[in-house]
């Protein structure tokens, strides 16, 4: 038995995903489950090709076709968007959240984040179990009545459920009023 757990995780080794991206007077959060295959290799949020978050990102932001991560990643701060995962590390099997193994699950701090992120009045969650994830994490994340918390249909390549256009107009719904409250 032993042998097999060991080998189980020597296919499966720890990952860890990446710090935020964030400025101190964030507004909006978007949390991610974990960063897959694709981005991992890039170490850049969304890299996979295919990922509709920085199409929408562009077209919510304005940021032209084509820019560049540091462009792309500095039009969120400017904005007031954050954007994290709920993951800190896991083991995975491949990129969807399916192949997370829950046992081997560590969360982020978000009690710290929120400390340095006071302004934090929206947190979307990007998919499903971007919210199972942080809804299982504890009550102490709710942030009380003045954060509101919204699922927003995930962007990954795998949700083919929706359209681009029903994924874009949800998440315009959800975040462009919160970036227009100052």
């Amino acid at each position: 038995m032993r042998e097999s757990r060991a080998t189980m995780a020597d296919k499966n080794p720890r990952i860890i995903g990446f710090p935020p991206i964030s400025a101190s007077g964030a507004r909006v959060l978007i949390l991610g489950s974990m960063p897959g295959t694709a981005s991992l290799a890039a170490n850049e949020y969304y890299a996979h090709p295919r990922n509709a978050f920085w199409k929408l990102m562009g077209i919510l932001l304005d940021i032209p076709t084509g820019s560049t991560y540091e462009v792309r990643t500095r039009a969120l701060t400017e904005a007031g968007i954050a954007v994290w995962d709920v993951v800190l590390s896991c083991r995975r099997t491949g990129s969807l959240d399916t192949q997370i193994e829950p046992a081997s699950v560590r969360l982020n701090d978000f009690e710290s984040f929120y400390s340095q992120h006071r302004h934090i009045q929206l947190v979307c969650f990007n998919g499903a179990a971007a919210e199972r994830w942080y809804r299982a994490s504890g009550p102490h994340l709710a942030g009380g009545p003045e954060r509101k918390h919204v699922r927003l249909p995930s962007t990954s390549p795998a949700h083919a459920g929706l359209s681009f256009e029903a994924k874009l107009t949800a998440w315009h719904t959800a975040i462009k009023p919160a970036l227009h409250a100052a």
